[in-house]
């Protein structure tokens, strides 16, 4: 069985921050992960802020995650990402030939002068094509770098599992499964949980309380098959022991 990388995003640009645009990338990237069997394992949001984005890529690549960059690859001044992936990769910035050929074939005469800056990428790196207007994004140590359009990058996302992950697909042990537990907090749960946390470190539990008049809370664990079956057998009749109600979710 392959080994499944560590997943991650970046989702960076200040119009995000500032509320100017609104997120469309982690639930997508969630989605896209989860039909094909894999997982996300973090998200971070930053903003245009070159030496904080330089600083973050550097240091999940030396993690070796394969990470998933949205927005600051256009040519505004605005846009850090391209020579931020540079410097925490250690190379300089050069002009593709490949990003420059699709630049020209999209726009011809147009592409000059300033569009076909976006062809300038990190020496060494591999090109993402864009479905929608042919200016590429790219990929270096594991890490792809796509538009911060939505319209653009997923699909810009799914030709990358495709192309590069496919033999992980669907391969994992792994399951997420939870219970609701009515008329019982969070608080009344607290050892029963501490009891799975220990007796199954493999998994990875949560609890996700319900603002209802139920006093709903949803219970869970995600990770390999055999032991998520055990230990919700467990979270069951821990929860019965306590005298709630509880039903699959």
């Amino acid at each position: 069985m392959s080994k499944q990388p560590t997943f991650g995003i970046y989702i960076i640009g200040d119009e995000i921050l500032s509320g100017k645009r609104q997120d469309a990338h982690l639930s997508k990237v969630i989605e896209l992960l989860s039909a094909r069997g894999l997982q996300l394992n973090w998200a971070n949001y930053l903003g245009d802020i070159p030496e904080q984005i330089t600083s973050s890529i550097k240091t999940s690549m030396a993690r070796g995650d394969t990470v998933f960059s949205f927005g600051g690859i256009g040519a505004t001044p605005d846009d850090y990402t391209r020579q931020c992936a540079a410097d925490a990769a250690g190379v300089p910035i050069e002009r593709h030939a490949g990003a420059v050929a699709e630049i020209e074939a999209r726009y011809g005469e147009g592409a000059y002068p300033k569009r076909v800056l976006m062809a300038d990428f990190p020496k060494g790196c591999d090109l993402i094509p864009n479905p929608i207007n042919r200016v590429a994004g790219f990929s270096i140590r594991n890490h792809y770098f796509v538009p911060g359009f939505p319209e653009m990058a997923h699909p810009m996302v799914e030709w990358v599992l495709d192309t590069y992950y496919v033999h992980l697909f669907h391969t994992q042990d792994y399951l997420e499964d939870s219970i609701l537990v009515m008329e019982g907090g969070e608080s009344s749960m607290i050892d029963l949980m501490n009891y799975i946390v220990k007796k199954y470190p493999e998994l990875k539990l949560f609890s996700l309380p319900k603002l209802d008049n139920r006093r709903t809370t949803e219970v869970g664990v995600k990770g390999a098959k055999t032991l998520v079956d055990q230990a919700i057998a467990e979270i069951k009749a821990g929860v019965t022991a306590l005298g709630y109600p509880w039903t699959d979710r």
